[in-house]
């Protein structure tokens, strides 16, 4: 009879490695923290990942039976100083790291297909054999361990080795400015791992090294160093320079250079545009309003948490960031009340009856639904937001005031460049992020690019992770490396400790498919488009949504008729243990 037995061991030259290489694999030894471990107020990600041991330079363990797993099954198997992920697709065994280092979700809970694992709950894709990252979100790749079948009466000394991404030392002949959010982020450390040489300079409007801007609406407490994605050390380590509080106000495509509010004035060989979105402007009676907030950084966040303290909250806005920033207030403030423009929130994203459910939790925690054009007047004095008033008399107290009312493209500083863009200030670029002029890119919220699912229709899709495949794209393409951009949108929300997921682009799409149950929180909504799903939502049905993705992304097509029988056991992924 055989055993499974898996070994771990360091070459010398990586003992020496500390951390992350740059979309490289985390060291499964290296005291570091994977990006995003501070739990944002869901269901699935309260506790911190910790950092991995090093108790010695290898440990072996015999984990299970050669028969104990069939194809197309994942298991956790406990090395003593840690889990890995054990895997058997096609005959073939294969074992790496089992927590995505994402947000820590449990991998074994994902889905196997086609040689890589998709994330149960952001939908990011690592390759069984290599480790990497092939989908986003997330940073780094995941070590692998080598797997060896033993007859249990012969022993041997088995090795293998985590595989750490090299990065080669820059000449400093050129830049490349990009931005400072997950889109430039993962350019800049693409263009490393791709072996780039020349000198790359971040440009920002934060205060902060790059952070998780998703978790300021849902966790208002935490910290920009909490938030961190890499720490300046990290950059500093891969020669990647940060300016921060840098604004862009010009481009000049002719010298190939920015000038920043400063003065600054920075000359490129490659540009990369990744800005981000500002918030629409609103008009209050009286000026330099203090308490009201468009939630845009870790002080903004921790000033409405602060302000809202057993204090009236009044949230203009029903978007993801307005509902996410009401549901985090409920456990602080005195009242929170949500003006919206729709009578039921999402009602465009998810559709009424997803709405309409979504509403009825908010409302059992107490919050209050008033529609816009209830509203009379909004009322300032002393520098502060006092009330809103509504045409029926009725007054609302606003100690603390947070616009949710949408956003536009930052692209202001864009418009006589000479770059091209729509009517409402997006950046159009080709299938590689390029604009019209060479060597300039953009991605992240402020590109229109081509969709292929959508026969290449112009799309803009602001996710995160969809800002991290932009950056990919382009790094790859400014290195000549032409890639196509395989990925399926995917967002995610949370509220209340429940997580909203959603795999997909929804945009126009003409029936809603229900299964599951409504009223329980624990359904999966299909969005048509004729006879084809283009999206999925579900609350409480994993892995379902990472699974669609998974069809969605092979280039299959699920029809209407498919998911309207009531039966979707086809969909449900029962191969993990």
């Amino acid at each position: 009879s055989f055993e499974v037995k898996v070994e771990l061991s360091l070459l010398e030259k990586e003992k020496e490695v500390d951390g992350l290489s740059p979309n490289g694999k985390a060291s499964p030894f290296a005291d570091c923290r994977p990006n995003g471990a501070l739990g944002h107020g869901s269901d699935d990600d309260s506790t911190p990942l910790p950092p991995y041991h090093k108790p010695r330079d290898y440990v072996e363990a015999s984990v299970c039976h050669v028969k104990d797993l069939e194809n197309g099954q994942m298991r956790e198997v406990d090395l003593g100083s840690g889990k890995a992920l054990l895997i058997k697709e096609h005959g073939e065994f294969s074992a790496m790291g089992h927590k995505c280092p994402h947000y820590g979700a449990p991998l074994v809970k994902g889905v196997l297909s086609k040689g890589h694992v998709r994330c149960p709950w952001h939908g990011a894709c690592f390759n069984i054999a290599t480790g990497d990252i092939e989908d986003f979100p997330g940073l780094d790749s995941l070590p692998t361990f080598q797997v060896t079948f033993l007859a249990r009466a012969v022993t041997h000394s088995l090795t293998f080795s985590v595989s750490l991404s090299t990065v080669k030392k820059c000449t400093h002949r050129s830049s490349v400015n990009v931005s400072a959010g997950p889109a430039g982020l993962v350019c800049a450390e693409t263009l490393r791992q791709e072996g780039f040489t020349d000198r790359i300079v971040m440009c920002t409007m934060d205060r902060h090294p790059p952070y998780d801007r998703t978790k300021l609406s849902k966790s208002l407490d935490s910290t920009a160093e909490q938030l961190r994605l890499r720490s300046l050390d990290f950059l500093q380590d891969h020669d990647i320079e940060l300016l921060t509080e840098k604004e862009a106000v010009a481009i000049d495509v002719k010298t190939r250079s920015v000038t920043f509010e400063d003065g600054l004035r920075m000359e490129y060989r490659k540009l990369f545009i990744a800005t981000g979105s500002k918030p629409k402007p609103m008009i209050f009676k009286g000026k330099d309003v203090r308490n009201v907030f468009h939630l845009r950084t870790p002080e903004d966040a921790n000033s409405i948490a602060k302000l809202a303290d057993n204090k009236n909250a009044v949230i203009v806005g029903t978007s993801f960031v307005g509902m996410e920033v009401a549901a985090a207030l409920t456990d602080k403030a005195h009242s929170v009340s949500v003006i919206g423009i729709e009578s039921v929130p999402f009602k465009k994203a998810l559709g009424e009856k997803v709405g309409k459910v979504i509403m009825k939790l908010f409302e059992a925690n107490r919050v209050k639904f008033y529609m816009m054009n209830e509203v009379s007047e909004m009322i300032g004095h002393h520098g502060q937001l006092k009330e809103v008033v509504l045409k029926s008399g009725k007054v609302l107290r606003a100690d603390v005031c947070v616009i949710g009312a949408g956003r536009v493209p930052a692209t202001g500083f864009v418009k006589q460049s000479g770059l091209h863009m729509d009517s409402k200030g997006f950046i159009t670029v080709n299938k590689t992020m390029q604009t019209n002029v060479d060597g300039v890119f953009a991605g992240g919220d402020v590109a229109m690019f081509p969709f292929p699912p959508r026969n290449n229709k112009k799309v803009n899709i602001p996710h995160w992770q969809m800002a991290h495949v932009h950056g990919r794209v382009a790094a790859l393409s400014m290195m000549c490396r032409v890639t196509e951009m395989k990925t399926v949108p995917y967002f995610w929300s949370a509220m209340f400790g429940k997580t909203i997921r959603y795999a997909g682009y929804g945009d126009g799409f003409d029936d809603v498919i229900i299964q599951g149950d409504l009223d329980e929180l624990r359904f999966v909504a299909f969005y048509t488009r004729g006879e084809e799903v283009v999206a999925v939502a579900s609350m409480n049905y994993d892995p379902i949504v990472s699974r669609v993705a998974e069809v969605l992304g092979s280039g299959k097509t699920i029809k209407k008729r498919d998911v309207e029988t009531g039966d979707i056991s086809w969909l449900i992924d029962k191969g993990s243990q």
